[in-house]
């Protein structure tokens, strides 16, 4: 019988508390900074759906991590809601207990899950935003997709009760940065607006440094029209450094990965739709778990529970604070982890 290894911690003791789940590597939109649609080409080749879990074994490796001390769960893709039947998988995580359940989406097919999603036990949403302007939302999406129909998904999730809400924007330099401010004013009082900085995730994006608008920036521009203060940071692992408005409307987040790196509160590990885990969003390669998810039976969650625990306890990845000195390498593209 394999032993129940419990809490973890990787070699720097860091906790395993967040597990971001892909349901699936394909998405309607081509953000240039995730899936750009000149690099990633019409003959891209997603993943068979052979290839990917099935609901019995997400719900499976989630319980397994649920017993080494993850605490989030987060569902994302690709873009999660072109998973068919996705309630029934959130129905089933909802069951494990002790998870706070999460998912994350561009929104414009939330409109039509919210209600059943909500339902299935699902407890919050977030969506992206990169832009309240209608035709750059449509130029940073490179898709045919209409930001009223985004805004309808946010209504509907609020009426649904997937609360609180987040709003995710990445902003990028030249692009949408002017349009900082509205946003945050927008959801004011609604929704926490969660600024991020560009990333440098996978190799196929183009990143540059000078399209990063650094955090410090971003809270000046807000700051001069909508007054903040700092809010201290969640010692749990929380990414974003939070930020309230001083007339007690709200907050807003700045997710600093690039100026602010915080790898050393890191908890976060990532199962792609294939079944690899990775242990870091700029990782080269991941850990296969299918061999044990789809080997004899017999070999049960205690095994799965195992195999997680090793992988994390030899875990050390921290590439945001050695950016620039670490060699250049083939890193997993965002969409296939879920960013």
């Amino acid at each position: 019988m394999v032993p129940t290894p419990g809490p973890v911690q990787d070699r720097l003791g860091r906790p395993l508390r967040d597990l971001r789940i892909s349901v699936t590597d394909r998405c309607n939109f081509r953000c240039a900074y995730c899936m750009p649609r000149a690099a990633f080409g019409p003959d891209h080749r997603f993943l068979p759906r052979a290839e990917i879990l099935s609901f019995e074994e997400i719900t499976r490796v989630a319980r397994a991590a649920r017993g080494l001390g993850v605490r989030k769960l987060r569902l994302t893709g690709g873009e999660p809601l072109l998973r068919r039947d996705l309630p029934v998988l959130v129905r089933a995580l909802a069951g494990i207990g002790g998870l706070d359940l999460a998912l994350t989406t561009n929104g414009v097919l939330l409109a039509q899950h919210a209600g059943a999603l909500a339902g299935a036990g699902l407890g919050r949403v977030t969506v992206s935003v990169d832009s309240l302007d209608p035709d750059t939302f449509r130029r940073l999406a490179d898709a045919d997709v209409a930001l009223a129909d985004v805004l309808a998904g946010i209504d509907a999730a609020e009426r649904a009760g997937l609360t609180p809400l987040k709003i995710n924007c990445v902003v990028r330099r030249g692009e949408n940065e002017a349009g900082i401010v509205e946003l945050a004013r927008f959801f004011q009082g609604r929704a926490t607006v969660r600024f991020i900085e560009l990333m440098d995730v996978g190799t196929r994006n183009g990143w540059r440094p000078d399209q990063v608008v650094p955090a410090r920036e971003i809270v000046e521009r807000i700051d001069r029209e909508l007054p903040l203060e700092e809010l201290p940071r969640d010692p749990g692992g929380e990414v974003a450094r939070r930020l309230r408005y001083r007339d007690g409307s709200g907050e807003i987040g700045v997710i600093a990965s690039v100026t602010e790196p915080f790898c050393g509160t890191c908890t976060r590990a990532r199962l792609s739709a294939d079944g690899h885990l990775y242990t870091c969003l700029f990782a080269t390669r991941g850990t296969d778990l299918r061999p044990v998810l789809r080997g004899p039976e017999g070999a049960g969650d205690a095994a799965l529970e195992a195999a997680l625990g090793r992988v994390w306890a030899t875990r050390e990845d921290r590439y945001s604070e050695l950016r620039g000195s670490i060699p250049a390498g083939r890193r997993i593209e965002m969409s296939y982890i879920g960013g």
